[in-house]
């Protein structure tokens, strides 16, 4: 079944953090999505089967909830609909830090910040009779927010971390993107040997002449010490997405075949990627 979340709540209590997390979580999300064109929008995900609707979040006003919520009542997907809280100091606060305009000011519905909180505040009393997730960010860091969003939707932390390897050569300098560089290049060239030198390591041939040599079974130890504690480190700080780059002089053979080692055996642990700088 797939999966529909409705993200709603206060102004300014967090609806954009919390679309950026479900984005993390591998969501397609879409802010400040009008009512009108929901029934397009279903038939849409209804018909497509990328994965990319399979789970699709939408941030939307608090005032169009009711008819979300009745355009939903009988849908086949799996909703879930989330509101956000927060206290009325701290909504003022921070409308005041980021110099923003509340929507109901600019909609002429309220005058000033504190009337259109105090509206907000009133729509949102009647939606705590019913079956529905609220979470008060009041007091909460993004890592409190992500946790509470976690166990709502049954988030499974296994794909929590995203892992980029990408091979490249040192002769075309560093990826600007990287977060660890592994240089490979005290390895065995295949570049040397007659036969390989016009290969790469996506073919066989070099890939086993590379890791045949004992050299790089030392190295590949060391390295996947390394890298076991520092996913497991990053993880529990929530970051979300590392790139380990693995250079060699050309980034044609050692560079590859490490690249795609290490994506083997990480590919079932961590949501993994794999690219060549130098073979695209």
């Amino acid at each position: 079944m797939k999966k529909l979340v409705l993200i709603s709540g206060i102004s300014g209590a967090g609806k954009s953090t919390a679309s950026n997390i479900l984005e993390d979580m591998g969501y397609t999300c879409i802010d400040q999505y009008p009512v009108e064109l929901l029934r397009d929008l279903l038939e849409l995900i209804k018909s497509n089967n990328s994965i990319k609707y399979d789970k699709v979040a939408l941030t939307i006003g608090l005032s169009d909830l009711d008819k979300f919520s009745h355009l939903l009542s009988n849908s086949d997907f799996d909703v879930k609909l989330i509101l956000l809280d927060c206290s009325k100091e701290v909504i003022i606060n921070r409308y005041k830090f980021t110099r923003r305009v509340h929507p109901l000011v600019v909609a002429n519905t309220a005058a000033t910040l504190e009337e259109a909180v105090d509206i907000e505040k009133n729509i949102l009393k009647k939606f705590r009779k019913r079956n529905i997730h609220i979470i008060d960010t009041t007091n909460l860091s993004v890592k409190q927010h992500k946790e509470k969003l976690d166990k709502i939707l049954d988030y499974d932390d296994f794909n929590n971390l995203a892992i980029t390897f990408e091979s490249f050569g040192f002769k075309n300098g560093l990826p600007d993107d990287a977060d660890v560089i592994l240089d490979v290049r005290m390895l065995d060239n295949p570049f040397y040997v007659e036969e390989l030198k016009h290969k790469t390591g996506n073919d066989k041939p070099v890939s086993d002449y590379v890791l045949s040599s004992k050299l790089t079974q030392r190295y590949i130890k060391k390295a996947l010490a390394y890298l076991d504690f520092m996913f497991r480190a990053y993880d529990n700080e929530e970051k979300r997405h590392l790139t380990i780059c693995v250079g060699c002089t050309g980034g044609q053979h050692r560079s590859v075949t490490l690249a795609n080692y290490f994506y083997d055996h990480y590919k079932d642990k961590y949501m993994c990627y794999l690219t060549h700088r130098e073979l695209k």
